[in-house]
């Protein structure tokens, strides 16, 4: 079986702040912010959506081929992807942009100041399966430029290509007609509780209604156990040399 997986390629900036973010906030200023962290430690992590999963998929002896796009920076990732078993022949590069990037700063409560850089990954609507995946036999549609996930979903009922649906990270910003046409269909809805929650809200769909709807359903439980800065900002992927 052809798994091709669509989704966001991304590097992950993992910094960590020897204080307390409230500490530097005065109250009555707060209309006009300006502040510097002096952070004690930066780790730069192969991150995105796509290549976590196809990561994943490569150890337990499949490969997966990812459908996205990436930036000028993305010559040693692509290299390693090939490493790992991953298929990365339908990855295009960006000429003049970089890999999506996200930058996150946590101190030592935990409270964390992030960015996300979108970079490459808003020239996904640029690709179709028809194109770079005319053999694929399911496709996992993740967290990616909010247009080029609709245009995936589109496409896949067109061709008859059952996809999962996995809109997790993008659940808030998609609107509740794209999540409802995303999982109509879909042969796995994926998320995690809080996300499924969200997408009731937004759909006005009960949970009975969704599973009428998709295939199944594969849903995550939240549990909070006090990570460390590190182990919360932590990659599903070994991090970069």
């Amino acid at each position: 079986m052809k798994i091709v997986i669509t989704g966001s390629i991304a590097y992950d900036y993992l910094m960590s702040f020897p204080g307390r973010f409230k500490d530097a906030f005065v109250v009555d200023k707060l209309e006009k912010i300006s502040l510097s962290f002096l952070v004690d430690s930066l780790r730069r992590q192969r991150g995105g959506t796509a290549p976590n999963i196809a990561y994943t998929m490569a150890l337990l002896g499949d490969r997966p081929t990812i459908m996205a796009t990436a930036g000028q920076d993305f010559a040693e990732y692509r290299a390693w992807l090939d490493a790992q078993g991953v298929d990365t022949s339908a990855i295009l590069e960006i000429d003049g942009e970089f890999c999506a990037s996200f930058f996150v700063n946590t101190d030592e409560d935990h409270n964390q100041i992030a960015s996300f850089y979108t970079g490459a990954m808003a020239h996904a609507g640029k690709l179709h399966f028809a194109d770079c995946a005319p053999d694929a036999d399911l496709t996992i549609i993740t967290p990616n430029d909010p247009g080029a996930m609709r245009a995936y979903v589109a496409e896949c009922k067109a061709l008859g290509l059952p996809y999962i649906y996995d809109p997790s990270q993008q659940t808030l910003r998609v609107t509740g007609e794209e999540l409802r046409e995303g999982l109509d269909g879909c042969t796995l809805l994926s998320l995690n509780e809080y996300e499924f929650s969200l997408v009731k809200e937004k759909t006005g769909l009960s949970e009975a209604e969704i599973l009428d709807r998709a295939g199944g359903l594969v849903m995550t439980c939240l549990l909070y156990t006090s990570p460390s800065p590190r182990d919360r900002t932590r990659s599903r992927m070994p991090s970069s040399a």
